[in-house]
């Protein structure tokens, strides 16, 4: 699983945890719908990190609870 696979699948958790809707989230987070949709999808290669903090802020979670999961964590394994 690579960076942006991650990105969308901890997208889909928060929002599953939540039992929020992407559209809601998109509306909390100040994010274009079309946006989160993109990133979702996989057509946004690289999501920028204001973008994620945005999304973050509309979780209200800070950026190190977004990226501290086990598949970040791996991740960061193989970077190195």
């Amino acid at each position: 699983m690579g960076m942006r696979e991650a990105v969308a699948d901890r997208i889909v958790t928060l929002c599953y945890e939540r039992n929020i809707s992407f559209n809601a989230l998109a509306r909390s987070a100040a994010v274009p719908p079309s946006t989160l949709k993109n990133i979702l999808s996989g057509a946004s290669a690289n999501p920028g990190i204001v973008t994620i903090k945005m999304l973050c802020d509309g979780l209200d979670i800070s950026i190190v609870e977004f990226f501290s999961t086990p598949e970040f964590d791996a991740l960061e394994q193989e970077i190195k």
